[in-house]
Order: C-alpha cells, then sequence, then structure tokens
C-alpha cells in the first residue's frame, strides 16, 4: 500500500513542470501560513467570545439567584406583614368584643318557686337569662365573672310573698365581700326588695347575689327575682 502511495505521489510530482513546481513553492506556504493565521485570529476571538458569553451567563444566573432571593425575602416580610396585621384586627376585635358585656337574668324559667326560708345565705342561681353580651354571666352558677378591669354597674331585685314573718332580701357579693342588701318585709301580699351598685372589678372578680338567711324569695313568669349588670367602661 505505501508503494502505490509512493508511486501515485512521484507520477503527479513528475507531471508538474519547473515552473509549476518553483510557484507552487513559493505561493503554497503563503497562503498556508495567512489561513492558519487567519485561523489562529479567530480561534482566539471566539474564544473570546466564549468567554465573554461565559461570563455574561454567569452574571445573569447571578442576577437571577439574587432577583429570586429579593423576591422570597419580600414574599416573606408581605407574608409576616399581613399575618401581623391580622394579629391585631383580632386583637381589636377581641378588645371590643370584651368590652361590650351586659346581662340581664331572673330565677325561674317557667313555672313558680319560693325559696327559703333557709339556715344560711345561699347563691341564687338565675336560669333565665335574657342578655348575656359577651357570656359573662354563667347561668349554671349564678356567678358574673368580670373578662377586662373596669366599672360595673350591678342591680337585683327579690321579690316574695308577705307572711307576716319572713323577710324578701338578698345580698351583693364581690369575691367573698358583702356589698350591699336588698331587704323588704310585708305582713301581707306581695313585696319587692331592690337594690343597685357600681363596682371597680379586676379581671377574674366574681359578683354573684345570695339569698339572705331566714328570708324568701319568689319568682315566677313574671320574673320578679333579677339580676342584672353592665359594664361602664373599662380603666
Amino acid at each position: 500500500m505505501k508503494i502505490f502511495v509512493s508511486f501515485t505521489l512521484w507520477l503527479l510530482l513528475g507531471s508538474v513542470s519547473a515552473n509549476e513546481s518553483t510557484d507552487c513553492q513559493q505561493t503554497f506556504p503563503q497562503d498556508i501560513y495567512a489561513a492558519l493565521r487567519e485561523m489562529t485570529a479567530s480561534l482566539v476571538q471566539l474564544k473570546a467570545d466564549m468567554r465573554l458569553q461565559t461570563q455574561e451567563q454567569v452574571q445573569q444566573k447571578t442576577e437571577v439567584e439574587k432577583l429570586k432571593t429579593e423576591l422570597e425575602k419580600l414574599n416573606k416580610q408581605q407574608l409576616e406583614q399581613a399575618a401581623q396585621q391580622k394579629t391585631e384586627v383580632d386583637k381589636q376585635k377581641q378588645q371590643q368584643i370584651v368590652q361590650q358585656v351586659a346581662f340581664t337574668a331572673s330565677l325561674v324559667v317557667a313555672g313558680e318557686t319560693t325559696l327559703g326560708p333557709l339556715a344560711s345565705d345561699t347563691t341564687l342561681i338565675y336560669k333565665h337569662v335574657t342578655t348575656n353580651i359577651g357570656n359573662a354571666y354563667n347561668s349554671n352558677t349564678g356567678v358574673f365573672t368580670a373578662p377586662v378591669r373596669g366599672a360595673y354597674n350591678f342591680e337585683w331585685w327579690v321579690g316574695a310573698h308577705g307572711d307576716n314573718s319572713h323577710a324578701s332580701c338578698a345580698v351583693l357579693v364581690k369575691n367573698s365581700e358583702k356589698i350591699s342588701m336588698a331587704w323588704e318585709q310585708q305582713n301581707h301580699h306581695f313585696g319587692i326588695a331592690s337594690n343597685g351598685a357600681t363596682l371597680l372589678l379586676q379581671v377574674g372578680d366574681v359578683v354573684f347575689v345570695r339569698q339572705g338567711a331566714n328570708c324568701l324569695v319568689y319568682d315566677n313568669e313574671n320574673h320578679h327575682t333579677t339580676f342584672s349588670g353592665h359594664l361602664l367602661f373599662p380603666m
């Protein structure tokens, strides 16, 4: 194979004239060198362009990552602000609800009852709740619990049929302190006693009404015996 290629080249070279051979020897290397220089310059330029393009892509990627980070940060801040605003709104609503306190209740829901005379003071449990804004009054215990520090006004009414021996009476109690009594005695017919008081209460203070010892308390569907209270203003 090598002999065949060598022979072919020898024939080709033999077919070229001396002048043509000399011209080729003069022009061919120059063209090659020019082409090589041009290709080298092109490769250098291409390499530089590729390097620049790579740097731009890296820079663009960095900018995209930076923008993404900033966007995530802004989203997080917006979510935190929205959560904080919701918390503030809920707090304001809760404060507004807490500051709306009022109730009225009477002793019996239906029918009639006479309580007493009893040997000791006994807490009255007012079962018929007409109003209980703020749910501070408990109809299972008869106790009002202050939801907010402030000034409260209370009124209580107690009725009984006179029997010539027992009065109708009830005492307003704050925590364990007796505040004031409503007292009425009728020898005959029906009598009602009432009283009222304004109290400064702390959160959690309790207020209730006790039937006085040896006293009578009566109520029916007309709701003679009642307990009412409301928040005048918070403090």
